[in-house]
């Protein structure tokens, strides 16, 4: 792969990918994670993305790599299906430099981190690690069938030289059946993403906890000023 920038956008295919959104149990401490300009939804939930591309394959300059990011669903704006909230990146783990270096032209916190996700008859572990130490486990159970496709644009905020600014990002995941989030531990109390632990009991978004086995999506090219 060469060493050039890499162009905008960035394509990536085939994802394996388990997507989950909760209430936190400290949500003024999560909403000060915003910076000036932005505020929490209403219902102050939270929503990561852990994710794993195997193969250089499966991207068109990125190559394999590792993912977890979250932060806050906002308020006042939304996607373009007027519905799913736009969301902030507070914490990007990311295993790949070249990745990284993409993301933090845009604005994105990009650091080091690796995510895993094994797969063992219906049950699903996501485990993402800094400096090989694990930071979060998320423990699923699904279906080994697809039951749904799910598509459209999710809109992600990040702050770029004192400006925020939005992209929307393309997807078309196809969607395991019988999908249920049994546990998500946050496990470095010292680490500062402990600040998004979810509540106990345990508090799930509806619409947003699912594994896409097959997940496609685009990091635009085409961001713009975020305004309320």
């Amino acid at each position: 792969m060469s060493d050039s920038p890499l162009a905008a956008p960035q394509l990536v295919i085939n994802s394996r990918m388990l997507y989950s959104s909760w209430i936190p149990a400290d949500p003024k401490a999560a909403a000060v994670l915003l910076p000036q300009g932005l505020q929490p939804a209403t219902n102050r939930a939270i929503y990561m993305n852990q994710y794993v591309v195997d193969s250089e394959e499966q991207a068109s300059s990125f190559g394999a790599y590792s993912l977890t990011y979250l932060g806050l669903d906002l308020a006042g704006r939304t996607a373009p299906d007027g519905v799913t909230p736009s969301r902030f990146f507070t914490h990007y783990f990311n295993s790949s430099e070249r990745v990284r270096g993409y993301v933090h032209e845009r604005g994105v916190p990009a650091s080091q981190g690796t995510t895993t996700l094994e797969l063992h008859g219906v049950e699903l572990v996501a485990t993402t690690r800094v400096e090989g130490i694990p930071i979060i486990r998320t423990v699923a159970r699904v279906g080994q069938k697809i039951s749904s496709v799910a598509r459209g644009h999710l809109t992600y905020v990040t702050q770029v030289k004192g400006k925020l600014v939005a992209g929307n990002y393309p997807y078309v995941g196809e969607l395991a059946e019988s999908f249920e989030l049994v546990s998500l531990e946050f496990l470095a109390k010292d680490h500062p993403v402990y600040a998004l632990r979810p509540s106990s009991p345990l508090q799930k978004v509806e619409g947003w906890c699912w594994y896409a086995p097959r997940d496609s999506f685009v990091y635009p090219g085409g961001e713009y000023e975020y305004k309320q």
